[in-house]
């Protein structure tokens, strides 16, 4: 019974769309993160003294805020991935679930 409810769950078009919806999502933030952490990398390797220079007269540079950024930003969109997958994406599972039920 286990591999015909595993059929119908993966023959749903509802499933279907959720895993289109989700990969693309995910990858779509995945993006975001790599390419800002990237160019971070990069401006380190090649430019240094870029991200060396001080804020005003003390010894934090400008590398620390735009770090701590980085590291915000990953919540940020932690925060949004979590935000769909819990309206959108849930709804969908729970849509899913109620199509299979029904069919058994």
């Amino acid at each position: 019974m286990n591999q015909e409810i595993y059929e119908r769950v993966k023959n749903n078009p509802k499933f279907s769309e959720l895993v289109k919806k989700r990969s693309s999502f995910a990858f779509k933030l995945s993006l975001i993160m790599l390419s800002v952490y990237y160019i971070f990398i990069m401006i380190i390797a090649f430019s240094p003294e870029t991200l060396g220079k001080q804020i005003g007269t003390g010894v934090t540079s400008i590398g620390i805020p735009i770090g701590l950024s980085i590291i915000i930003l990953c919540f940020i969109l932690t925060g949004i991935y979590t935000d769909r997958a819990n309206n959108e994406f849930d709804k969908l599972t729970d849509e899913i679930k109620d199509d299979v039920r029904f069919d058994v």
